[in-house]
């Protein structure tokens, strides 16, 4: 019933429902890293809480680009699929994207020189921001992680399979978040970027990029609203842990 509640108030509404500035999230970065892969929460319900956000779906089976009020799948495959509404995720993070600023970015830029950039565009740290960045990127090289089976193993072993692609002069969105350094355990401090092309035929997790420019769009987020998993799985997870080490290797 609550699956189906949440599709028709998508129907109904035609776009997010969630307040403006507001991050919703799925789980915490934490759990994911200790290998809670179960989904439980629909892509339809997702949809409820914004337009615009990254994650993974049930299993672990590739990343997730939600944009334009829709959600697609990057596989390990290399493929790129539209996702159904009652697909799940164990772990996302969406906002209804309003920008509050918008730039040109022009000239070469790497992607630490890009972080830099916006950095200096939106200086308070101690905020979340959504970023989404329309342009041509030289070269980009993503990921994807293939579906994992049970007993799920911890997030820094499965991406030990995880398949890597380059591409290069693709015309695309780079999409995510600067989280705060205060939200460890919960989520990525700093940045945590995902991408799709414009045909959506290709994209995942990004490694690394360089664009040419583009229109860069900000969106600075004061409030944060977390729904955490009532799973068994979830009961029992230690996540007294400092896991920064793990976050790390799994980012990169």
């Amino acid at each position: 019933m609550k699956k189906w509640l949440a599709l028709i108030l998508l129907l109904l509404t035609g776009c997010a429902t969630a307040p403006k500035n507001t991050v919703t999230q799925v789980s915490t970065i934490d759990a994911l890293l200790a290998g809670a892969y179960d989904g439980q929460m629909t892509v339809g319900e997702l949809l409820t809480h914004g337009d615009l956000g990254i994650g993974t779906f049930d299993a672990l089976e590739g990343e997730m680009i939600m944009i334009d009020h829709h959600v697609y799948q990057a596989r390990a495959d290399g493929t790129v699929r539209l996702i159904s509404g009652d697909t799940a995720t164990p772990f996302a993070s969406v906002v209804n994207f309003k920008a509050d600023m918008t730039t040109c970015l022009k000239g070469a830029l790497t992607e630490k020189t890009f972080q830099t950039s916006a950095d200096k565009l939106a200086l308070n740290q101690n905020l979340f921001l959504a970023v989404r960045l329309d342009g041509t990127f030289p070269s980009m090289k993503v990921r994807s992680v293939p579906k994992q089976a049970k007993p799920y193993p911890p997030l820094a072993e499965a991406v030990q399979h995880q398949a890597v692609f380059e591409y290069t002069n693709v015309t695309g969105t780079v999409l995510g978040f600067r989280c705060p350094a205060f939200v460890k355990g919960v989520n990525v401090p700093g940045w945590h970027l995902h991408f799709i092309s414009k045909d959506r035929k290709t994209g995942g997790h990004i490694l690394d990029f360089t664009t040419a420019g583009g229109i860069l769009q900000l969106d600075t987020c004061n409030r944060f609203y977390m729904i955490l998993p009532e799973q068994q799985k979830f009961s029992t997870l230690d996540l007294s842990q400092d896991r920064s080490k793990e976050l790390e290797k799994v980012e990169k």
